[in-house]
């Protein structure tokens, strides 16, 4: 074997172990950050279903959960608008889940958003606190008159803005 070879071979070899200790350092930042939350298994889950999660810091994982935030809140006002077919009769409810989600859609994910970009995590805190809150807002319209058909989506997305909201705790 040349020396060339070799030197390419031990290169080759060490270039696969810095990845493997990056992978590792990524994996612990993703773990001690989700033990910090109130569902580690969601957060965990999330995370690393994200390929950006791999490279990300402390706000990049809280951007990444955003971002998981406002595709339920996208999932939530297609039940809605199926709902509105299947059960005329809870319109009014429905209404208000619209209007619910509409404002995590326009205000809440786009404020945490900007918070985190910025460097201003107590908005994106707000914006996240905000959502879980519109998930229960949601959830209660239903529950004054009848059973809600959102029930599972209402308590998905409220268990993604509180892990969001314990990660951007992180940074404040």
């Amino acid at each position: 074997m040349k020396f060339s070879d070799i030197l390419l071979a031990i290169l080759h070899a060490q270039a696969i172990i810095t990845q493997l200790r990056l992978r590792v350092k990524d994996d612990d930042l993703i773990e001690t950050t989700c033990r910090k939350t109130s569902n580690y298994r969601l957060c965990v889950s999330t995370l690393r279903a994200d390929p950006c999660s791999a490279t990300a810091d402390v706000p990049g994982l809280g951007l990444i959960m955003v971002d998981a935030v406002r595709a339920k809140a996208e999932t939530a006002l297609s039940a809605i608008s199926e709902q509105w077919l299947l059960h005329p009769e809870q319109r009014q409810a429905l209404e208000h889940c619209t209007a619910a989600y509409e404002a995590v859609l326009k205000a809440d994910v786009p404020e945490a958003v900007v918070g985190l970009r910025k460097g201003v995590p107590k908005f994106a805190e707000f914006g996240m606190s905000d959502a879980a809150w519109e998930a229960e807002i949601c959830q209660g319209n239903f529950e004054k008159w009848m059973e809600s058909p959102l029930s599972q989506v209402n308590q998905d997305l409220r268990e993604l803005a509180l892990v969001a909201t314990a990660i951007i705790r992180e940074l404040l």
